[in-house]
């Protein structure tokens, strides 16, 4: 979890700089690469693994919500849209991506990839840049409250709703930041030292609700707590945990993926993506 304001001003440099078409070697959010121009940029000029392909790779199993299915290839979940979406900004049509299976281990670990890039939530670090080239983020991690069914803020829709509630989460995190810096319940929060105690006092009913990051409301609500459910996310708050695009380290293409990446965040595409699959497939809704 990143923590400094001066990170968070990088972070927003690092968008605005992809955006304009280059990936700056001073940015903290991809590895140093070669800048790309518009012209260098283009399906006919970059240099894929494939000539006038690109290969994407994921982990198997790809889970929801971030693909369908396990089928990458057909374009539906966060990850996928965004894959494709990047794939059409740098000019080639979905019959010119090409999908490899890659686990997470083996994609963050030094060495040559058998991919062009990887989309597989994969956090943004300083120790992974070491062994490993990441685009401009394409998704800051938001936090959420997830509550039991039974829970009486299940299903509420805003804020507001939630200020007379029970709420905890783990200590020293962003998500217990959102408690008391946006939500800000009547009760005092409740502080764990592991997302596991919080859970066992979410389940005990000691809590009314428990805050934690989407993908880990998504894995709680999906496969540890089957009567637990998504209350909604709150608005940002502190400095997130950003997603990249994975590459080769020093590749070639990091420039341009990266450009491709800030153009989708200018134009509001990233957040369309967000809105359509977090939100509203996968019942993720925001609270206002």
């Amino acid at each position: 979890m990143l923590s400094s304001r001066s990170v968070a001003l990088a972070l927003a440099v690092a968008v605005v700089a992809a955006a304009a078409g280059c990936a700056p070697q001073d940015d903290p959010t991809t590895s140093a690469a070669p800048s790309g121009t518009a012209n260098a940029c283009t399906k006919q000029s970059l240099s894929t693994r494939t000539a006038g392909k690109l290969t994407i790779a994921t982990d198997q199993p790809a889970y929801e919500p971030w693909f369908r299915q396990d089928k990458p290839e057909n374009g539906e979940g966060f990850e996928s849209a965004v894959a494709y979406a990047v794939a059409r900004q740098l000019g080639y049509a979905p019959e010119d991506v090409t999908w490899a299976r890659v686990k997470f281990d083996t994609a963050i670990a030094p060495g040559p990839k058998t991919f062009d890039f990887d989309v597989n939530q994969f956090s943004i670090t300083d120790e992974r840049k070491k062994a490993v080239d990441f685009s401009a983020p394409y998704y800051l991690v938001r936090q959420t409250v997830i509550a039991l069914k039974s829970s009486k803020i299940a299903g509420k829709k805003n804020l507001a709703d939630l200020r007379g509630a029970t709420l905890g989460a783990q200590v020293g995190t962003t998500s217990y930041q959102a408690i008391t810096d946006v939500i800000k319940p009547g009760p005092k929060p409740r502080v764990f030292n592991s997302n596991d105690d919080a859970k066992k006092a979410l389940q005990n009913g000691q809590l009314d609700g428990l805050v934690v990051d989407l993908p880990t409301a998504f894995y709680i609500t999906n496969a540890e707590l089957k009567d637990a459910t998504i209350v909604g996310q709150v608005p940002q708050v502190g400095v997130p945990e950003a997603f990249g695009l994975l590459l080769d380290k020093g590749s070639p293409l990091t420039g341009c993926v990266s450009s491709a990446v800030g153009q989708l965040t200018e134009a509001g595409t990233l957040k369309q993506l967000e809105q359509k699959w977090l939100a509203q497939v996968a019942g993720a809704p925001e609270l206002t």
